[in-house]
């Protein structure tokens, strides 16, 4: 590919920035960068991030291998132990993938170094996103790079990679840098409401004179005003006559900020397509159904990729493959789909075989047809047809011979 030019990615800038005023309007208009930390100060955000990972923590991750049309779960290899189980690092498996998808939401993404001895996998060690940056060709087309932690460089074939709306392979796009205006918003709203609270609910404005007030007047007033807003409730202001006060901002219920945090709540339901009443609670079975179709089922996906792509050897890709157990999170769909196959079954649409690969689960290796309800199987290969009431076979193809010398 000729010389590379490797670039390194700037570190993310620290956010510096000293607190902004509790008045509301200076919260709303101001530039503060939404963090990780503050952002999972949002209940919405953060109920919907723990209910996510732990979904997908909570379920296994099985290894199957294909034999002409056979699938076959393998149930001996160190793969799953590491990725079910025991990680060989500090974290277990469920620690370990419940931390890669909260990284994914926040982060640049969630990573994992497979530690390989001889090309075997040995354990797998979760790392923190803020440990890692890149090195990358500038090649729009034969794009490469490499993983950099504590600047010691790694190849990125040895890092398991859960990302959402990569463009590079290497290194996504969090919820945070997606969407920082609603964030924003809404932790500016929720400190808004916190002074609220400190201020025992006062309305901010300030003291108008009609005669010029004493150093000393206009210090005892500060004094008054500021035990008025410490939330005490003994404390009263008493305006001498002459002067008066103006009210500089709404109260909550002017501003109607129930209301505005529901739709906030809704918005951020919204971005992580979690239907609000798995957080809510009232979740109807639709609505379980609509949770992993939508949500759960596409990081999955997204997941598994991911460690077929790097814990299996090239020999192995063809034939093997990883995917998530998720019998217990579908239960409600497998009563349906069950039902849909005996329908299936009992019409001769579909054969017991062809319903067991459905399920990944090993075939019988019948070679029968079922023609009627349990009392007429059918063999393809030999065009006999057995009857299992009267104990008969008879061949379809003698059958249609007989029928051709009776025709002439």
């Amino acid at each position: 590919m000729g010389l590379f030019n490797w670039k390194k990615e700037k570190r993310e800038k620290a956010d510096n920035e000293p607190d902004v005023s509790s008045d509301i309007l200076r919260m709303l208009l101001s530039d503060e960068e939404v963090s990780r930390r503050t952002a999972m100060n949002i209940p919405a955000l953060s109920a919907c991030i723990n209910m996510i990972s732990d979904t997908v923590s909570s379920l296994k991750i099985k290894l199957y291998k294909k034999d002409g049309d056979k699938v076959e779960e393998i149930v001996d290899d160190i793969r799953t132990t590491l990725l079910n189980d025991d990680t060989g690092d500090t974290l277990d498996a469920s620690q370990m993938k419940k931390a890669l998808i909260m990284d994914m939401f926040l982060s640049k993404g969630g990573y994992v170094y497979i530690n390989r001895v001889n090309n075997e996998v040995k354990s797998l060690h979760y790392v923190e996103p803020e440990k890692i940056s890149f090195m990358y060709n500038t090649d729009p087309i034969f794009k490469d790079y490499k993983i950099l932690v504590n600047g010691v460089s790694y190849e990125g074939w040895q890092f398991i990679k859960i990302l959402r709306n990569t463009q590079n392979g290497y290194c996504g796009q969090s919820i945070i840098a997606e969407t920082p205006e609603l964030l924003g918003i809404i932790l500016s709203t929720q400190k808004f409401e916190k002074n609220l609270v400190q201020t025992g609910g006062n309305k901010k404005g300030f003291i108008q004179s009609a005669i010029r007030l004493s150093a000393e007047a206009m210090e005892a007033l500060k004094r008054a005003f500021h035990n008025l807003y410490s939330n005490s409730t003994e404390n009263v202001v008493v305006l001498n006559d002459g002067l008066s006060f103006k009210e500089a901002s709404n109260s909550s219920v002017e501003l109607q900020l129930n209301e505005n945090k529901e739709t906030n709540n809704r918005d951020i339901c919204k971005i992580f397509l979690v239907p609000p009443s798995i957080i809510n609670g009232g979740a109807t079975e639709e609505d379980k159904k609509r949770f992993y179709e939508v949500c759960i089922y596409p990081i999955l996906a997204r997941f598994v990729t991911a460690i077929n792509s790097v814990l299996l050897q090239e020999d192995e890709k063809n034939v093997m493959f990883f995917a998530f157990d998720d019998t217990d999170l579908t239960k409600t769909d497998i009563e349906k789909r069950f039902a849909a196959y005996k329908v299936a079954l009992d019409s001769g649409f579909m054969q017991l075989d062809e319903v067991r690969k459905k399920e990944r689960l090993p075939e019988f290796g019948l070679d029968f047809i079922k023609l009627g309800l349990q009392d007429v199987l059918y063999y393809p290969e030999s065009g006999q047809v057995y009857t299992p009431n009267t104990d008969k076979y008879t061949n379809i193809n003698d059958t249609k011979k007989g029928d051709e010398t009776n025709a002439d």
